[in-house]
């Protein structure tokens, strides 16, 4: 799959890239906030480009030295592959994705949609680390008593909804996207976004994903959250537990039924695990 559109006609992938800003690399991609350009012509400049009007996140999967070249090559057109159909398959069964931009698997890059939000984790207990305080702005330390008074700040009063409404839509999502037998493979309260304006809950980075009608999969989907709430929120259980009921509600009976029992035991495995070591 390598289609780059109308709108990158101008650029090719590495010049966008060169052109774009760096937000953040972890060990598999570097991610960026870009502009696509469009051709220009009014009869007297006729190379002149124009940025479109709102910014694309770039996913940039770069090639790793310790692998060969080919194999290199052959499993990054795979994973952006996958994770462009795995989006697509997401918007057409209506589960809240970011819409997809650009792909061109072959230069290793995903183009989406920009959500204009926050992250969950920085929205819930425990989630907002030192490190995340203030990203890319100059601000000066609080003193001591403005600290305090930031502390008693619900980050959530932007957004006028409650954490249990929020657990609402994480549950709503996730079981819209299992009835598309999309698993995730990563689900965190880092790769959910609250979107500012219409307050949708959109899920994020689909890297990981793989297509599964397996219980199990979608079992140890939410297991994998599950822990995730526990490492990063302190007292989540009554949220995970809305998160569930919600979930429960959107699968149905029947589907929630096979899906809780088998989370039951894969819950049973990891405590298992852990205490073996």
């Amino acid at each position: 799959m390598s289609s780059l559109g109308p709108s990158t006609s101008v650029l090719s992938t590495q010049e966008l890239l060169r052109t774009s800003t760096l937000i953040s690399q972890g060990a598999e991609a570097k991610v960026y906030k870009a502009y696509l350009q469009d051709r220009v012509s009014d009869g007297s400049e006729p190379n002149t480009t124009q940025h479109s009007a709102d910014p694309v996140l770039l996913k940039y999967r770069f090639q790793k030295q310790y692998r060969h070249p080919s194999l290199d090559g052959s499993l990054t057109r795979a994973r952006i592959a996958g994770e462009a159909r795995a989006l697509m398959r997401c918007l057409r069964s209506g589960v809240k994705v970011p819409g997809i931009r650009m792909v061109d698997a072959t230069g290793g890059v995903l183009g989406v949609e920009w959500v204009d939000g926050k992250n969950v984790r920085m929205l819930l207990p425990g989630g907002a680390e030192p490190e995340d305080a203030g990203m890319g702005e100059d601000e000066p330390e609080p003193d001591c008593a403005d600290a305090e008074e930031e502390e008693e700040v619900d980050p959530l009063g932007e957004y006028g909804i409650s954490r249990d409404a929020l657990m609402g839509m994480i549950g709503t999502e996730i079981a819209k996207m299992h009835l598309a037998d999309i698993i995730h493979g990563d689900l965190t309260t880092s790769n959910m976004m609250l979107r500012r304006g219409p307050n949708d809950l959109v899920l994020i980075d689909f890297g990981l994903s793989y297509h599964s009608a397996l219980i199990e999969d979608k079992a140890v989907d939410l297991y994998v959250l599950e822990r995730a709430f526990a490492s990063t929120h302190p007292d989540s259980e009554p949220l995970f537990a809305s998160v569930l009921a919600a979930y429960g509600a959107r699968m149905g009976n029947a589907q929630w039924s096979s899906v809780k029992k088998r989370l039951d035991d894969v819950r049973l495995r990891g405590r298992k695990r852990s205490m073996v070591g």
